[in-house]
């Protein structure tokens, strides 16, 4: 037993945090030696859409063709995607319904069923309502007979790689014989035009061009919708392949670099975040707060060179070099990045040549949260890998610079 005491103490903001006592438990005889994925499950809904068929699905803000979408898509090199809408722009599938199918899948066939499931973490960036939690949510919609542990990670790329690093804990400190890390979106409901409208208006109303900001229509042609589940054990799958989490590091940037994406709120001149609850309700809509927005000057800035020289330190801390890596896994949000990447590891001598990347942005999308689940369940089925390999995975995160890296073995 390991207890900390912590007494009373002052906040920056004047105010008191209380003292209290921390008892953490663990028992070193219960941890295990090694937590491996042995199953990956997808879900998509409806079929694919190609970038001709994308504003039939969204919809066009005041009537008129996106300018911005010819020129995003020539950069970003997706090539389809999926949405959870039909072309009238209703709502096929929920976020929450995604992602427990997905969650379904890892028990369709094998020895586990879904009430042997010990823990449901859950990430996403477009979790459907403030509270209860999306993870909660989820659990839900799944139902079972037990009654499990759950937690949520809600915010942007990298939910899903920290609700993957507390099922790979979880299991690694013994409190679990087994646990479920998923990863869903349902970004399309930020999309449509409809949540433009009132914005377009009021742009009219003031003699302006009623076009809808980069930075808000940049977004509406990079993401899409998606669902995947990953089962984590304390020993390999009796059949195929699984791969052992040997590490997974997770920083922020946030205590040197401003918010670049965002949503439930608007950046004032100072570069300062306000949220959504410091707007008078009339400009919910006239502003499209709830719409995702980026600062793209400060994304082309900051998001490759920081994550480069993060790979670096960890390669000092975990002893690898380039030649350790049989697959490097980055999830990108726009193929536009690959080169760029490339020359920054040419940069730091730490090159890793393309014939070594795995990545399945163009098919599949950007599902932000669930796009390095996807990359995980493709590679794990895909007939390329062999026993020993090993994968390094990145994941970055531009709403204010977080970076999530895994490095994995094949088993």
């Amino acid at each position: 037993m390991l207890t900390r005491k912590s007494s009373n103490e002052k906040s920056s903001d004047g105010g008191v945090t209380s003292g209290r006592t921390i008892n953490i438990n663990i028992n070193i005889k219960r941890m295990k030696e090694a937590v491996f994925i042995t199953k990956a499950s997808k879900f998509f809904p409806n079929s694919p859409i190609s970038n001709d068929e994308m504003e039939s699905y969204l919809g066009m803000v005041n009537g008129q063709p996106s300018r911005a979408r010819r020129i995003v898509l020539g950069k970003n090199g997706i090539k389809n995607r999926y949405y959870a809408l039909d072309k009238h722009g209703n709502v096929t599938h929920t976020n929450v319904r995604m992602a427990a199918n997905a969650v379904k899948g890892l028990f369709e066939e094998g020895d586990l069923t879904l009430d042997d499931m010990d823990l449901l973490a859950c990430g996403t960036a477009s979790p459907e309502q403030i509270m209860p939690s999306h993870g909660v949510m989820v659990h839900g919609e799944l139902g079972g007979k037990r009654n499990i542990e759950v937690v949520s990670f809600a915010g942007s790329c990298c939910t899903g790689v920290e609700a993957l690093k507390y099922a790979y804990m979880s299991v690694l400190l013994g409190n679990s014989e087994n646990a479920v890390a998923s990863a869903s979106e349902r970004l399309s409901a930020w999309m449509r035009a409809s949540y433009f409208e009132k914005e377009a208006e009021s742009l009219q109303n003031l003699d302006s061009r009623p076009l809808l900001a980069f930075q808000k229509d940049f977004l509406r042609w990079m993401l899409s919708d998606g669902a995947f589940a990953l089962l984590v054990q304390d020993r390999p799958a009796s059949s195929g392949f699984s791969l052992r989490i040997d590490w997974i590091e997770i920083t922020s940037y946030a205590n040197k670099k401003e918010t670049c994406m965002y949503a439930g709120g608007e950046k004032n001149e100072e570069g300062e975040l306000l949220g959504w609850t410091m707007f008078p309700e009339s400009e919910w809509l006239t502003k499209s707060l709830f719409s995702l927005k980026q600062d793209t000057r400060i994304l082309g800035e900051n998001i490759v060179k920081l994550g480069g020289q993060y790979m670096v330190d960890l390669a000092k801390k975990h002893h690898f070099t380039p030649d350790d890596i049989d697959w490097y896994m980055p999830h990108l949000s726009s193929m536009y990045f690959k080169e760029q990447i490339l020359d920054v590891f040419r940069s730091l001598d730490f090159y890793i040549p393309e014939e070594r990347w795995f990545l399945n942005l163009p098919k599949v999308g950007n599902i932000a949260s669930a796009s390095a689940f996807a990359m995980i369940e493709e590679i794990l089925y895909s007939g390329k890998l062999k026993k020993g390999q090993k994968i390094l995975m990145m994941v970055p995160e531009s709403a204010r610079f977080s970076y999530c890296y895994c490095m994995m073995t094949v088993c």
